[in-house]
């Protein structure tokens, strides 16, 4: 890579990230819907925090910090780092303003460019730079789903985008054919990141684990497979579900999924293009992890493991692959994140990268699940099959779907 195709990269994510607001008010950019998400604004300045507390601190002559205060409003979880504003207070920080949050990262995107050119002979820093750009497209994500679960809770049901795609711009493809199985052998696997082009360090080490002979599902779970589930009786009935899984359902009084409406006419759904009918073949989406693991016993299957799943993927991109039995796999990528039953913990010989970088992945691996794939809202190019995403067991905000597997 030159100077100016990382020149190139670098503008280009940035850019992205301020187009995602552009439909969007200076109120909308600001509020805060639960204490899991975070407005906008805050999205757009953290991931500028992020090149100019790791970067250009350490890296640039003459630093000096765009605004001194911006240390501790914009750090997420970096304790490394210092004091950090609240989580659950972001939605309360009137000022900056938009506009000044914006002037912020053209100050910082300033700054880097003129970096840039000295990046190629620091192989270090080079990689620091490319977890920023990485980085920077989860928030691109993350500021989809939030401002998706903001304009939600407004009783006029807004949408962000383009009411003649299924989610203002994010293609939503539905099942092309019946639910069918591929079979795997199973045996002695490697899963995990092999090197050439950029992972996160969760993904590593490459390692062997064995599987046990299994199948995974075509596609994955439509909305009137979960229609089927809902009308049937399976958010009442405990057999279905974990305890503490049924335990949260009751206490949240649950009987559909995030988002879903029964209205007169049948099922609607909100999405980032407004309240709309559902669309019976299109993948069900944002369950949590306890709703997808009700789903597969109620289904007499079950959630994949997560070395089941990147086996599988990996079985599927092979050259020549027709899924092995006569049935491919779709929806892998692109579509949802699919929950499996592997709880979030390192690989065997997984180290912490020294310094404030790492804690990026390594201190959230407790109590969590892992989600394989991607969605409909990650970036073109941010998938790959050894992506380890991870979210608790009752997060529904997220693009998370349900792929089933069983054993053979």
């Amino acid at each position: 890579m030159t100077t100016a195709d990382l020149a190139l990269r670098y503008a280009a994510i940035r850019d992205h990230s301020v187009a995602l607001v552009a439909p969007l008010s200076a109120e909308d950019c600001g509020a805060q819907s639960m204490p899991d998400a975070s407005p906008a604004k805050w999205h757009l300045a953290h991931t500028t925090w992020f090149f100019e507390t790791f970067v250009l601190e350490a890296h640039e002559p003459g630093f000096a910090p765009f605004n001194p205060a911006f240390r501790v409003l914009f750090n997420s979880y970096y304790n490394g780092v210092g004091a950090k504003h609240p989580r659950p207070q972001r939605g309360l920080l009137t000022r900056p303003s938009l506009q000044e949050v914006l002037a912020y990262r053209a100050d910082v995107d300033a700054r880097m460019a003129r970096l840039l050119p000295a990046v190629l002979q620091d192989q270090a820093l080079c990689a620091l730079i490319e977890l920023g750009l990485q980085h920077e497209q989860q928030h691109q994500e993350l500021l989809l789903t939030d401002i998706k679960h903001l304009l939600s809770c407004n009783p006029l049901y807004p949408a962000y985008g383009d009411a003649a795609t299924v989610e203002g711009g994010l293609a939503i493809a539905p099942a092309t054919a019946p639910l069918g199985w591929l079979p795997l052998d199973g045996g002695l696997v490697e899963i995990g990141h092999a090197g050439g082009g950029f992972a996160f360090d969760n993904e590593s080490p490459r390692h062997r684990t064995y599987l046990a002979p299994f199948a995974l599902a075509s596609r994955l779970v439509t909305n009137a497979e979960w229609v089927a589930f809902v009308e049937g009786g399976g958010y009442q009935d405990p057999v279905h579900w974990l305890a503490e899984g049924w335990d949260w359902r009751g206490a949240q009084n649950l009987d559909h999924p995030l988002y879903w409406q029964h209205r007169e006419g049948g099922w609607h759904r909100f999405s980032l293009a407004g309240l709309q009918p559902l669309q019976a073949g299109q993948p069900v989406l944002h369950l949590s992890y306890y709703e997808a693991d009700a789903y597969a016993r109620w289904a007499g299957a079950r959630l994949p493991t997560e070395a089941e799943w990147e086996h599988a993927a990996h079985r599927a991109a092979a050259p020549g692959a027709d899924g092995g039995g006569g049935a491919g796999l779709e929806q892998l990528f692109g579509t949802a994140w699919q929950w499996t039953q592997s709880g979030y913990a390192a690989y065997p010989g997984f180290r912490v990268a020294e310094g404030a970088v790492g804690e990026y992945n390594g201190k959230f691996m407790v109590n969590q699940y892992v989600l394989r794939g991607s969605s409909c809202a990650t970036p073109p190019g941010h998938a790959r099959a050894t992506y380890r995403n991870f979210f608790p067991a009752t997060a529904r905000w997220q693009f998370t779907g349900v792929r089933l597997a069983r054993d053979l």
